[in-house]
């Protein structure tokens, strides 16, 4: 549905409100609207910063305020509660798919609203998440990579690997039996990907997956103990694919997003030079 464009008011531009999210008020986002994004030599672009599990979704969004004022990109931080269906889980978003509820098309319908509310003519966007979110946006460019310029990935707990010996969420292979979408290699490989991990994010506590648990599945913990290890086996699954890694191990850095801010900023403004040309 077409969502005609109303005037900007005080709250619309800047560091915003929190806007529910028409297509389900269970969600919500925030943005940052660089001043005269409209007005600028250089069309706006969005980006797409995406929370850890204690859900500072609004942090998110300041940690990319000055990069999006100086380059014209609007930050949509998106809101994904606990216990949407009211069980208590935390993880679901992380997943991509929550008892039937698609996180994928849950973020991609709040970006529709953005685009038409600012008038945005590039629907693809740059995907960042940290922790939690990394796991969200490592899994979303696997479903979704037809979406996305660019992607920063920050120290996942957990990874899916590009594999076709594999059911998800461990694989790929059974993709189009679950949400009936393949495997799109080619739209992969035009997606720019960075990796970021710290040397010294080894606490295992959290992520090491047991049998009973909500998202236990045989060979859960393969891609390795550590966050950086897991990491590791992402960035070779997806060099095996042909697609275009950074990889950045961080010396002596734990389990805090701030030493990769400056990398990812970095990274998008690179790739914002290439699509802008």
């Amino acid at each position: 549905m077409m969502i005609s464009p109303v005037p900007f008011g005080p709250y619309d531009l800047g560091n915003t409100t929190v806007y529910s999210a028409r297509s389900d008020a269970r969600f919500s986002y925030c943005l940052f609207v660089p001043s005269n994004f409209s007005s600028r030599s250089t069309a706006a672009e969005l980006l797409v910063a995406v929370h850890g599990t204690p859900r500072t979704f609004m942090d998110f969004r300041e940690m990319f305020a000055d990069f999006a004022e100086r380059n014209n990109v609007i930050v949509l931080s998106p809101l994904f509660p606990v216990g949407v269906n009211g069980d208590g889980n935390a993880d679901g978003y992380k997943y991509i798919e929550e008892q039937g509820l698609r996180y994928d098309a849950v973020l991609l319908d709040i970006v529709g609203e953005v685009c038409a509310r600012y008038g945005l003519a590039n629907k693809r966007f740059a995907l960042f998440g940290f922790s939690g979110g990394a796991q969200f946006a490592n899994r979303f460019l696997l479903l979704r990579p037809d979406h996305l310029w660019a992607a920063s990935i920050v120290a996942p707990g957990s990874v899916t690997l590009v594999d076709d010996a594999r059911d998800w969420w461990v694989g790929t292979r059974d993709l189009e039996q679950r949400f009936g979408r393949t495997l799109d290699a080619e739209a992969l490989r035009d997606v720019a990907v960075q990796l970021i991990v710290g040397d010294a994010d080894l606490d295992t506590r959290e992520i090491t997956h047991k049998e009973g648990g909500r998202h236990w599945m045989p060979e859960a913990n393969s891609a390795g103990r550590t966050r950086p290890e897991r990491l590791a086996a992402l960035r070779q699954s997806l060099d095996d694919a042909g697609v275009e890694t950074e990889f950045h191990l961080l010396t002596g850095v734990g389990h805090t997003p701030f030493p990769s801010l400056d990398i990812a900023r970095e990274f998008f403004v690179r790739r914002l030079g290439r699509l802008r040309r």
